[in-house]
């Protein structure tokens, strides 16, 4: 029963993840940012640790989204 409520928290987290990049990046569609974080998210799966994961998704999308935004805006 843990393993599924994980799994309902970390689902969440991701989706509030997504929430806020949509937020902060209004010039990206938002099904760009929920493809991007459930990719990073992917490459994430098999650790340990879970409670970080959409937090780590998160941070490495930002930073991804930053670092294109000057190609988004041309």
């Amino acid at each position: 029963m843990l393993e599924g409520m994980q799994t309902d928290i970390e689902h969440e987290g991701v989706e509030k993840a997504i929430d806020r990049l949509a937020e902060r990046f209004p010039d990206v569609p938002r099904e760009g940012i929920a493809d991007l974080v459930h990719g990073e998210h992917a490459t994430l799966q098999g650790r340990p640790v879970r409670d970080y994961v959409p937090v780590l998704a998160e941070r490495a999308v930002r930073a991804q989204l930053r670092d294109r935004r000057p190609a988004l805006a041309g």
